[in-house]
């Protein structure tokens, strides 16, 4: 009898290892794959340096923003305008503004959407504060800024596109004691 419980406590373990080297190891490739082929959960990655392709006034797309905060984010946040017209290759500031409605000092942080799939690679932040953790004071608010650039090859049939954010409350994954509030 005690061989058997030795034998299936052996092979928990080794599943247990076996999904733990899966999960760091395998996991993040396959979840950028997935992300660079359905658009979603975009890396934000390194701001878009603008090249001389020049503006496309011919066209306008359609660019929406919408704010959405995880369950465990008590801040409000939203963008200060919901949607914007834009020529193609045409830099666009946009600000959103950020509450932390709390008493506590947060740090927060937004990971960007891009809808619809076929757009991301088309849809460039060349200054964003998804870039940077958000910390906030308590009470404290924030204008958040965001310069973007839809590329002049975006196809055609796409007119309008969605930028959304979530927003993630990160304090407890930050080191270094109290957090020190700035704006951005």
């Amino acid at each position: 009898m005690a061989t058997a419980v030795h034998k299936t406590l052996i092979k928990l373990s080794v599943g247990a290892v076996v999904m733990f080297a899966f999960a760091m190891f395998a996991m993040p490739p396959l979840y950028t794959m997935f992300c660079e082929v359905t658009g979603i959960g975009i890396n934000t990655g390194e701001p878009y340096v603008a090249t001389e392709a020049g503006i496309d006034e011919s066209r306008t797309v359609r660019v929406q923003f919408v704010t959405t905060n995880n369950a465990e984010m008590p801040w409000q946040f939203a963008p200060s305008i919901h949607e914007v017209r834009v020529h193609p290759g045409e830099p666009t500031p946009v600000t959103f503004w950020a509450h932390n409605t709390t008493d506590n000092d947060m740090v927060g942080q937004a990971i960007p959407n891009v809808a619809p799939f076929n757009a991301a690679q088309y849809f460039h932040k060349t200054e964003c504060f998804c870039f940077n953790n958000q910390p906030l004071a308590a009470g404290e608010k924030a204008d958040l800024p965001l310069v973007f650039i839809v590329d002049p090859d975006l196809p055609p049939a796409v007119k309008t596109i969605t930028l959304s954010y979530t927003m993630f409350d990160i304090t407890d994954r930050q080191s270094g004691g109290p957090v020190a509030a700035t704006t951005n």
